[in-house]
């Protein structure tokens, strides 16, 4: 029987059939609330609506209809009704259109100014008749309140079982659930159990999340995927150590409720949510000794108080994590005057450190500070201060370091040797599997002998290593280097210096009997005082020479002036300045020159600039350029003929252009015939009887006379040669 609220005018737009599920887990195991949904399409055929007009809208299924953000089919539902294309909505009840009155409310509007219909399992609806909309409205209250009170159930329940310890969550690695209820146990696996503590170890030792992070000697880590997954052997990541050092279940407490969901709108206007991590003072549950854990609730709390102090130390606090540099109190030295930490500096050539305070700055403005002071007495004085303090008990920290060079090599052997076993395990178990399939299913055995091989291979890898490893494992201490050792402990100064301390090492000691090093240097005052707060208590005062500001006087030398008087007299600064860069030269400050500098330094020393007007002598000295202006020839033949000897040239300096002196006396060698005693390079060479270059080098010293003749294109050097010996066969005459 059709409903009279159903029109002709419904009839003619679409029916749309709205299906949801709050989640994944319904969608799979709640299979006939999926199947009454889909009939509501069946429904609206029987009400008159033809099978084209019929819409399904599934898009939703797996998402909760607490709020309308991110589901796309009840915006797509809502956009269609707003056109005035749906004559109806169908769906199994209201809480499958919407849990949350806002949204509810806004479909009811939109269905109202668009007349359309709602319907569920009990009847028709129209939001535009009253006593229809008071129904809707009270069936959306009630499915908004239903939601609360279910959660509110389910909260309740969650939290009664976690305070007693009992709700089970899943553990992190190295832990494994009892038999008994709420049974917490460590992981029977002693791989993962050795690599557990030894994070701790290495922390307790080292004092940074990061350095454990970096010092893992190329070790994997348990991991595991997703709850109830197998366990896995990973390079660890920060994040992976970071959680361990943390976590407070390896401290053996139970916690529930370290963080809260909480809903906000973005700046895109969206709303999202977000985990927030609680305050220790805010958790619901906090239950110590609950379980066996892998260190106390002590040690853990002075983990966290370590890696907060290396994040953002606090004042008069530890000085954060030991970092790079060779300013010995970096993060423990504060300001005398004003009790802000001091920061460090490094300058000059060889960087050497120093400490500053800009507390004034923050009052009175920039470019006002308490106090800057040189940082190589005052830790001087510190690291005396402390070798003193801890000198009675150097024997033992001696005999101490000796163990520790024997036995901490053997705690990363022995993790070694389990990553060993672990892979043996793994590969004979690929093994076993292997042989236990059938031989005609080579689908399964071909994979399963890959596995195999696999895990053969990473079994031969950690062998490799294991063995490389004990190989370079270091020899047990002799008797005469256990001596030796305990001689160093006498000797604490030398071990200071020795080469094999590092600056990361004396911080390391500084900051195990120091807290605080507090520095007063008041400006006017030649001494600096310095209060030493010890672990426990204790204050010491010292005072020490401030360094001396040496003034310096920075000066070019008197060389490169010099050069560049006598340089000034024939070129230009520009040209001075590239034979400068050329010979190597550098300002006082170590820049090379330029046109700018040169004509700074002559204008100081006040040296005169380059006239190009002045000649010097009855010689005409010019460029290469214009002698071969001059003479009519190429540049390249003027310098050969600098380099025969045939034409007189000068340099002011190596590197400075060549001047050519062309006098009256040298144009006469330039000829276009040679006069009838000159004779050509080869017959010169031949009547001498010697080499070119030696004919070359007489005609340079002016041993031999020589023209240069130009007859046409064709240019030679002619040599006059006076024979005085008469040849062999004239003797023999």
């Amino acid at each position: 029987m059709t409903d009279s609220r159903i029109t002709e005018f419904h009839l003619q737009r679409r029916a749309m059939v709205y299906i949801r599920q709050s989640t994944p887990s319904q969608v799979e195991n709640h299979r006939e609330s999926t199947r009454r949904q889909y009939a509501l399409a069946e429904r609206a055929r029987d009400l008159g609506w033809h099978p084209d007009q019929v819409t399904v809208i599934d898009d939703d299924l797996g998402l909760s209809g607490a709020f309308a953000d991110g589901r796309s089919g009840f915006a797509h539902m809502t956009a269609e009704v707003a056109l005035g294309g749906v004559g109806i909505l169908l769906g199994l009840e209201v809480s499958r259109l919407a849990r949350n009155n806002t949204d509810w409310y806004k479909l009811l509007d939109l269905c109202g100014y668009t007349d359309t219909l709602i319907g569920d399992a009990d009847g028709i609806y129209h939001p535009k008749l009253f006593n229809d909309r008071l129904l809707l409205g009270l069936k959306g209250t009630f499915s908004e309140a239903e939601l609360h009170i279910l959660q509110a159930r389910l909260d309740g329940g969650i939290r009664n079982k976690a305070a007693r310890g009992e709700l089970y969550r899943g553990q992190p690695i190295g832990y494994v659930r009892g038999d008994a209820n709420a049974e917490i146990l460590i992981d029977p696996d002693e791989a993962i159990q050795a690599a557990i503590r030894s994070v701790f170890e290495r922390f307790a030792e080292l004092g940074s999340v990061r350095r454990v992070w970096f010092m893992s000697e190329g070790l994997n880590f348990p991991n595991r995927r997703h709850l109830g997954a197998d366990v896995v052997w990973i390079p660890p990541s920060y994040a992976t150590i970071h959680q361990v050092l943390t976590n407070p279940v390896y401290a053996g407490a139970y916690v529930y409720g370290k963080t809260r969901r909480e809903r906000y709108v973005d700046a895109n206007g969206t709303m999202r949510i977000r985990n927030r991590t609680l305050p220790r003072s805010e958790w619901n549950v906090l239950i110590h000794d609950h379980h066996p854990g892998y260190i106390d609730w002590q040690t853990h709390e002075a983990i966290l108080e370590r890696i907060a102090s290396n994040t953002r130390p606090r004042p008069h606090g530890g000085g954060g994590a030991v970092r790079e540099g060779t300013a010995l109190l970096q993060g423990i030295a504060t300001c005398g005057q004003c009790g802000r930490r001091l920061r460090t500096h490094y300058r000059g050539r060889t960087s050497s450190p120093g400490y500053h305070c800009h507390g004034k700055t923050l009052v009175d403005g920039r470019h006002k500070s308490c106090m800057s002071i040189g940082a190589v007495q005052i830790d001087q004085a510190v690291a005396m201060a402390v070798l003193e303090a801890i000198r009675p008990a150097s024997l033992d920290a001696a005999i101490l370091a000796a163990e520790q060079i024997e036995t901490g090599y053997e705690r990363a052997l022995e993790q070694w040797r389990l990553a060993v076993e672990r892979a043996r395990y793994d590969a004979e178990r690929a093994e076993r599997r292997y042989w236990a399939v059938e031989p005609e299913n080579r689908l399964v055995g071909r994979n399963l002998e890959t596995e195999w091989e696999r895990s053969l291979v990473a079994l031969e890898d950690a062998q490799r290593e294991l063995e490389r490893r004990v190989r370079d494992r270091p020899r047990q201490l002799t008797e005469a280097e256990r001596a030796a050792i305990l001689a160093l402990g006498n000797d604490l100064q030398r071990a200071w210096n020795a080469p094999g301390t590092t600056i990361r090492d004396k911080k390391e000691l500084v900051r195990t009997v120091l807290e605080e090093v507090i520095i007063a240097a008041p400006r006017g005052e030649c001494r600096a005082r310095l209060t030493l707060r010890w672990c426990g208590g204790l204050f010491t005062e010292a005072e020490v020479e401030r360094p001396r500001k040496r003034q310096a006087t920075i000066r070019t030398d008197d060389d490169t002036i010099d050069l560049i008087r006598r340089l000034a007299q024939f070129h230009p600064d520009d040209v001075i300045a590239g034979i400068l860069n050329r010979q190597g030269k550098t300002t006082a400050y170590g820049h090379r020159f330029n046109t700018t500098r040169v004509r700074s330094l002559r204008n100081h020393w006040k040296i005169p600039r380059f006239d190009p007007t002045t000649r010097t002598g009855d010689a005409e000295l010019v460029t290469i350029k214009r002698a071969a202006e001059i003479l009519d020839i190429a540049t390249s033949t003027v310098h050969r003929w600098l380099n025969d000897g045939f034409i007189d040239g000068e340099q002011t300096t190596p590197g400075a252009p060549w001047r050519i002196r062309i006098t009256e006396a040298f144009r006469p060698q330039l000829m276009e015939q040679a006069p009838p005693d000159y004779v050509p390079m080869r017959e010169a060479t031949r009547r001498l009887g010697v080499s070119r270059q030696t004919v070359l080098q007489r005609v340079k010293r002016g041993a031999l006379e020589a023209v240069h003749i130009r007859a046409g294109r064709k240019k030679a050097l002619r040599i006059k040669v006076v024979d005085n010996h008469p040849s062999l066969f004239e003797q023999l005459k």
